[in-house]
């Protein structure tokens, strides 16, 4: 016994130092970019501080921009801003899937639906979210429900469309057969359908999840007292610029990792993946 464990001990050893390497390998060109990103904004940062006219809004660059980003997370005051914020982008994905996926389903099996909804949809998805703000204030009692109503305006359509997509991929031969086995309608959607689609609902759902984080911020400019929307339209409002910028890396960084997960989920459910 003691002989295997050795044997194995032996071979798991290289393995860290060659994974290391990997990472490394794989890291270089992300840092690079990084790296060109921070000397662009140090370079702009220098020429905003040295012009007369611009010199109000030197807190733009990076050293000011990080030491209040520091002080963001060190106070603890981040926090309940970012929570605000993902509570809200969270909640109108999860409507926008809801409803996403069972229309998406319904209009990619029955080509009678696609034909009746495909123009009044392509008309509501090319109007700008923020277009229904006055509506969404009329309608809903609270601002928190205004602005999780346009994040289900963003996010419902890519969800709508790449599921529809991904039924009409699904090869009719699979339905005859499971009619012939005498699969009941929920069998069919549940053992063909949804495993067919998954992949191509993730790919909306990543989709949705750019456009609706893109269009949180603005809406959180419309009478909340929380969430980064709000932080950086109180950061503007005092001339407190570094805190703007602080923000608008956070924003970055939350929208990179949300995405982050979309593509691995994405992976997940890509079967020609091994």
């Amino acid at each position: 016994m003691s002989q295997s464990t050795t044997v194995s001990h032996t071979h798991s050893a290289p393995q860290f130092p060659a994974r290391l390497g990997s990472w490394l390998k794989s890291a270089q060109y992300p840092l690079i970019g990084i790296v060109v990103l921070l000397a662009l904004w140090w370079f702009g940062g220098w020429l905003i501080a040295n012009n007369p006219d611009t010199q109000a809004f030197a807190a733009f660059a990076p050293g000011p921009t990080f030491e209040a980003l520091g002080y963001l997370i060190s106070s603890g005051s981040l926090w309940g801003t970012i929570g605000s914020s993902l509570y809200r982008i969270l909640t109108g994905l999860f409507w926008g899937v809801v409803i996403g996926v069972p229309v998406g389903v319904v209009i990619g099996y029955f080509a009678q639906a696609m034909q009746v909804s495909n123009l009044p949809f392509q008309f509501l998805r090319m109007i700008s979210p923020l277009a229904w703000m006055p509506i969404a204030v009329l309608a809903f009692e609270t601002w928190d429900a205004a602005i999780i109503f346009l994040i289900v305006m963003a996010s419902v359509w890519p969800i709508i469309f790449s599921t529809a997509h991904g039924v009409k991929r699904i090869d009719p031969n699979w339905f005859k057969v499971a009619r012939n086995l005498g699969a009941s309608g929920w069998q069919m959607l549940h053992r063909i359908i949804m495993p067919a689609i998954m992949m191509d609902v993730m790919a909306g759902i990543r989709l949705a999840v750019g456009v609706a984080w893109v269009v949180l911020v603005p809406a959180e400019y419309l009478g909340v007292t929380s969430g980064l929307g709000y932080a950086i339209n109180d950061a503007r409002d005092t001339l407190e610029y570094d805190t703007l910028a602080a923000v608008v890396i956070v924003i970055g960084v939350i929208g990179y990792g949300l995405d982050w997960v979309c593509a691995r989920l994405l992976q997940r459910f890509n079967w020609h993946v091994e």
